[in-house]
């Protein structure tokens, strides 16, 4: 067994252990990756006030996110196709959330089905929504989240459209994977991940194969998908997901500021500012340089947590030191899974909670709460190096 220090050492097994077409589906970014790349890079232009002879003693990492309390304020982001990463991998990776102690959001693109990861879990899931055009679908889905007992809706906001992945495109991306020379070939030296396949609950979307009429193979389950995402919504309408949810909702794919207080206005719970990791819009701002502008915009009005970009317990520790109440991983929590099943997913969340209270003892500080602008050195232009 390899000793894991950091994510990039998950990231390497991960690379080895997945077909290429899942690895390029975590590993990348739309057109030319530019916003993708710079999520973490701007993270690294962020540094750290180092204090000493300060009582370093009696740390927690211990927080909430929208009420719930939490080991560490990091829930694993809605991530799509990981039960393709590995067999079962979203029940996988809820258990391991369940375990530690943090938040797991459900994909409405998942393999493993809502009732799957309620069957195998004990605590509250959130569920992220994906908006479609098949408002009698989307009734019974929430539904189905309401019946799985589901503690938050994550509505998605900036996939009404998809945007271009060159390497998916090339790729064929298909689940379960489309048999072309190229792909067998490729499976052929991926033979662990193709025998733990074998004995896997679903390999196909779990919330939609069965629940959806004439929905049958992956022809016409791509052919319906490839039409459904809806590009009508609007404000209006998130305002009446979230009465027919009427439990608490978090808004993710906020990166604007206008966006950020009608988010509020709405009556979010919790918005998300993120950039859906690089794989929307390409040449848009880094979600972390767009926090500042986000927390300015609506003050204590909502909830705000962040996601994009974060690959250590450090990146974690500005996010929040910057402002944010909570953080999502997808990345970060999918190089694990992919790595270790769910072994891997533990070991990335330790990893992170270690990086985040060692430097969070480095900084002096010793507890979340007590973080703060004062614990950063931020780049003079960090903030204001764009205009609108």
């Amino acid at each position: 067994m390899p000793v894991i220090t950091n994510i990039q050492d998950l990231k390497r097994i991960y690379e080895r252990r997945v077909p290429r077409m899942f690895f390029d589906y975590a590993e990348s970014g739309s057109w030319t990756e530019q916003t993708f790349r710079e999520n973490t890079s701007d993270f690294e232009q962020i540094r750290l006030r180092q204090r000493v002879a300060v009582d370093m003693s009696g740390r927690s990492t211990s927080g909430q996110m929208i009420g719930e309390d939490v080991a560490m304020p990091v829930a694993l982001a809605p991530v799509g196709l990981t039960g393709m990463q590995h067999a079962d991998g979203e029940i996988k990776a809820a258990k391991a959330a369940e375990d530690f102690g943090v938040p797991f959001t459900l994909s409405t693109m998942s393999i493993n089905s809502i009732e799957d990861v309620a069957e195998a879990t004990t605590r509250p899931f959130w569920f992220q929504l994906y908006t479609m055009k098949d408002d009698d679908y989307i009734r019974r889905l929430i539904q189905r989240a309401k019946d799985a007992k589901c503690s938050a809706l994550v509505i998605t906001l900036d996939l009404q459209i998809l945007g271009q992945r060159h390497k998916d495109l090339k790729n064929g991306l298909s689940a379960p994977p489309k048999l072309t020379p190229k792909t067998i070939a490729n499976l052929m030296t991926k033979w662990t991940w193709g025998l733990q396949m074998l004995g896997a609950k679903r390999r196909e979307f779990g919330n939609i194969v069965g629940h959806v009429d004439g929905i049958s193979d992956a022809s016409s389950l791509g052919a319906w998908t490839a039409e459904q995402f809806d590009p009508s919504l609007d404000w209006g309408k998130i305002a009446k997901l979230k009465e027919m949810w009427g439990g608490k909702v978090i808004l993710k794919g906020i990166l604007d500021a206008e966006d950020a207080r009608m988010a509020a206005k709405v009556g979010a719970d919790a918005i998300v500012v993120s950039n859906h990791g690089g794989r929307q819009l390409d040449g848009a701002l880094s979600s972390i340089r767009m926090l500042p502008q986000i927390l300015d915009a609506v003050g204590d009005e909502v909830e705000v947590h962040l996601d994009s970009g974060i690959r250590s317990g450090q990146d974690v520790l500005k996010a929040l030191a910057m402002g944010a109440k909570g953080t999502m991983i997808g990345r970060a929590f999918v190089y694990g899974l992919g790595a270790m099943g769910q072994q891997g997913v533990t070991t990335a969340l330790e990893v992170i909670q270690k990086e985040l209270d060692t430097t969070m003892a480095l900084c002096g500080e010793r507890h979340l709460t007590d973080l703060g602008r004062h614990n950063l050195l931020i780049p003079r232009d960090f903030e204001g190096q764009w205009q609108a």
